[in-house]
């Protein structure tokens, strides 16, 4: 009996998450005091990719 050989199939392309632009952190500002004054930014977790940096797979 001959044997087929299976070609792997193509890798899906990974587009970068727009929010974060492809590094899965975002700047948040930080508020502090009773009148929430901005006081500077720290880095934190993208919502949208959860920290991945490419867009999350839709159920197709």
């Amino acid at each position: 009996m001959a044997r087929k050989t299976v070609k792997p199939s193509a890798k899906p392309s990974a587009e970068p998450c727009s929010p974060c632009g492809g590094t899965g952190e975002v700047s948040r500002s930080v508020r502090v005091g009773r009148k929430q004054r901005v006081v500077g930014q720290q880095a934190g977790i993208c919502l949208n990719c959860l920290g991945s940096g490419e867009i999350p797979a839709t159920n197709d």
